[in-house]
Formats: C-alpha cells, structure tokens, sequence
C-alpha cells in the first residue's frame, strides 16, 4: 500500500493554503495581457479573462477602482495590469484583483480621448454642416474662461485694443482639476440664457494632457454642442487638439487668436469701407448710365405732342362720323319696321271691323264679347258698338 501524507487536508484548507502561499510570494504583481470575455453584470464590476498567446487568469476589476479609469475597457484591447493575485476559494481558481490599469504602449488619456471622439464622431458633433458661422462684428462677446489664468489677460488685451466699444461677458470657471468640466459646461449654459450675446470664447492657456483634460470631458463637448450661439474654442496651444476643439463652430490656436477671430482691426474696416465705397460708386456710375442710355433711347422714339394731338382728333372725328352713320341707319331701321307692324296691327283693330259696317256685341256690364247665343238670355243687357257711337239694348227674343 502507498503511504499516505500525515496531514490530510479538506478541499477547503488546501485552497486556503494555497490562497496564504499567493499572498506570501507575490503579493502585488504587475501584468500584460489582452483582455477577453469581457462582461458587466448589474453589480458594476468588470469580470474578464487576460491571456497571451500560451495562457490566461481571470481577472477582476471593481467598480468603485474603474471611477478612476477614464477610458472604457473593451475586448481586444492590450493591458498592463497592477493587482495581487487572490484564490477564490469556492472554485479552486486564481485570480488577479485589478488596482490600476493602462493600455499597453498606449497612455489611457489617450485611449480615453480616441474612444470619446470616435463615439462622437459617430453622432455627428463634428460635421461641419451643424457648425454655426460666426458674427461679422459681434457686440456682446461671452468668455469662458479662468478669471485668473493668462488667457483671459490675452483676450481681453486684444479685445481692448481691436474692439474697444464691445461688452465682454466673462463666466469664470476652473480649468483643470476636478469638477473642471462640468463647471465649464455649466458656465456654457449660463452664458446661453443671456439675452443678444453674439459669440462665445470658450478655452484656456498650454499645459500638459492633464491640465487640459477638462476640454476632453463629455459634458464639455455636449454643452458646446448644444449651445445656441457660435462657439470658439482655444485649448493651450497650437498643437495641441482637444474634443471641445473639434465640437467648437471654431478653432483657434491659442486664446489671442480666438479675440482676434472675433474681431475686426480699424485697418482691416477702414479697408472693408474703402472696398464697399468702390463698389458703390461704380454701381452707381453703372446705374447712371444705364439710365442715360435708356433716356437718349426714348427721346428716339419720341414725337411732336402736337402732331400727336391733331392725330387723336381728326381720329375722334371720323369716329364720331361713323358712329352717327350708324345710328341713323339704325333708326330708320325700327322706322320702317314700326310702320310695318302698325299696319299690321291696325288690320287686327276690332275698330277696323266696325269701320266695314261689322257691329260688335258686349255683355252688360261685364263688357265680354259675344260670339255666341248661347252666352246670353232673354233679358240680359247688350251694348252694341258701331263705327260710331253704341247702342245699349236688351233680349227680347232668342232665334
């Protein structure tokens, strides 16, 4: 029979010397690998596998570390991990409790920055078709900016010197640090329920990735992106490129040249007024003789309003003529045609019969004619009419 170890451990004691031995030989370990099965239950915690070619270990990320961590995790992604190794002893496996994590040959501002703009890139708050034009010749110029910082000295040195009798509206705000970015979004929005404000300058001085994060932030790029009047960004310098630069209307490389964006020098209007008064004068020398040659045109075509006049009488004349012409034609015609029914007429007349000798018997006193015996009696009263005068009779007798 083999021999068997003196101690006999139960699962659990052998997982929990296991668990001792991790923690005595390695403690906190840092370690590269990319990340898959990747998954985030309601809890919030990330669960995930790291593996290179050969291997793998779980790995978990809690969610009160991940507030710490600017950029998203996703799968694929190659990642340097700092964290102790843990056994987790109802499954018998190891694991790597995740402190820190950052991309592998990649910073994770960066990271953060490229995943920010490629989501909003996708919602379109970079197209240029949703960037507003900015005023000609702004009057009230809002700034957001630190109150103390050198951009504002810069601003408003330009400002003074370009366009001394516009208002400036400063919102101040932190630049960097935390609760920078929603106290920038936040001085946006104020800014916007002011009434006939033209333009906003939105931005601060140089420093490094991490003091001009603030600019990276979401709620930074939304609060532009929702604002109502035009925005110009100018983040640190030149160079450098944050997401509130590519959601501004416009860009400018530093904060002078944003003044200077929103701004007209007296060189540059007294050249403006001079080009537009060119331009006046020769539209009107233009227009001038346009006229002149449309005027000698006319006079062409003119004639003598005399010769005119005697034209539209000697006209009025004949017309005259002719319509009495007509007119007499016209009444000799009814002349004529009357005459002709009156004959007519006259051959009708009951007076026509009485005048051949033919009497003409009416009731008495209805005055009706009588055509036949049958319309009156014996005793009725008859009023016979001759060519001359009536006689009034009565019926004696009916034959």
């Amino acid at each position: 029979m083999p021999i068997l170890p003196t101690k006999i451990f139960t699962v659990s004691e052998l997982n929990e010397a296991i668990g001792t031995l991790l923690d005595r030989n390695f403690g906190f370990i840092t370690l590269e690998g990319e990340i898959s099965n990747l998954r985030v239950p309601s809890s919030g915690h990330y669960y995930f596998t790291l593996k290179d070619e050969k291997s793998q270990i779980r790995a978990v990320l809690f969610k009160g570390q991940k507030a710490f961590i600017p950029f998203e995790l996703e799968n694929g992604q190659k990642m340097i991990c700092f964290g102790r190794l843990s056994l987790y002893s109802p499954r018998g496996e190891y694991q790597i409790i995740i402190e820190q994590i950052e991309p592998s040959g990649l910073g994770s501002l960066h990271l953060a920055f490229e995943q920010l703009k490629e989501r909003l890139g996708r919602e379109g708050l970079f197209d240029e078709d949703r960037k507003k034009p900015l005023p000609a010749y702004p009057e009230r110029i809002g700034i957001v900016t630190s109150p103390t910082g050198a951009a504002i000295r810069d601003i408003l040195k330009v400002l003074e010197s370009r366009s001394p009798g516009a208002q400036i509206l400063i919102s101040p705000t932190k630049v960097q640090g935390e609760g920078a970015a929603e106290e920038i979004a936040s001085a946006i929005d104020t800014i916007n329920t002011l009434d006939d404000v033209d333009v906003i300058i939105v931005g601060r001085g140089g420093g490094s990735i991490e003091d001009l994060w603030a600019f990276n932030e979401e709620v930074v790029a939304r609060a532009i992106s929702r604002s109502a009047m035009p925005v110009i960004s100018s983040v640190g310098h030149e160079q450098d490129i944050t997401i509130a630069d590519l959601v501004a209307d416009l860009r400018a490389p530093t904060p002078s040249a944003a003044a200077e964006m929103v701004t007209r020098s007296d060189i540059y209007i007294r050249k403006e007024l001079n080009g537009l008064s060119d331009r006046l004068n020769l539209s009107a020398t233009s227009k001038i003789n346009s006229q002149k040659a449309r005027l000698k045109l006319a006079l062409k075509g003119l004639t003598d309003p005399r010769k005119k006049l005697i034209d539209l009488r000697l006209r009025a004349d004949e017309l005259l003529i002719r319509i009495e012409n007509r007119v007499d034609e016209k009444i000799n015609l009814l002349r004529s045609e009357l005459k002709g029914a009156a004959g007519r007429l006259d051959s009708l007349s009951p007076l026509s019969v009485l005048a051949r000798g033919y009497p003409m018997a009416t009731t008495f006193p209805e005055g009706k004619i009588i055509r036949d015996i049958v319309q009156v009696e014996v005793g009725d009263r008859l009023v016979i009419r001759l060519k001359r005068g009536e006689l009034h009779c009565k019926v004696e007798t009916k034959i």
